[in-house]
């Protein structure tokens, strides 16, 4: 499972010409799924996301963890998974299927939900989307559940 963290002043993602999330100071979150991610890949990408210290404290240093006042913005990209080794045309071939990505990407949701007090906005699951944020910083951190080591 792979996350693209934005500390972001503000955000909105469209579906269809219409806003379907949108939030003020907070984290954008890009999910993608593999094909082979388990529970325990969503468990620890959470823990990292809710965990990671990139809000600045009183004495301006990036040393907080998302607050309960602050909103996560959730989108699926499974462009996450592009894999240009081969040529300049990008595989998505590691990307999970749809039916299988959908039910992760609803559990991860779901369990953000359950575990963070703020509030969490959600686009809209294999949509075309538009993104408009505003990022913070900037600040962009990427997360890869099977390579934890960079």
């Amino acid at each position: 499972m792979r996350a693209l963290l934005r500390r972001v002043l503000n955000a909105s993602v469209s579906a269809d010409d219409k806003v379907v999330g949108s939030i003020e100071e907070g984290l954008v979150i890009y999910l993608g799924i593999g094909h082979d991610d388990h529970e325990e890949d969503a468990g620890w990408i959470i823990k990292k996301a809710l965990g990671i210290r990139v809000f600045d404290d009183r004495e301006g240093r990036m040393n907080l963890p998302i607050s309960n006042q602050a909103v996560i913005l959730f989108i699926s990209q499974f462009t996450l998974f592009g894999n240009v080794r081969k040529g300049n045309r990008p595989s998505f071939n590691d990307a999970a299927n749809g039916e299988f990505a959908k039910g992760m990407f609803n559990s991860v949701c779901a369990r953000f939900y359950k575990m963070f007090p703020g509030q969490v906005q959600v686009g809209v699951f294999g949509a075309a989307m538009k993104v408009m944020a505003k990022d913070d910083g900037p600040v962009t951190i990427w997360l890869d559940s099977r390579n934890k080591y960079y």
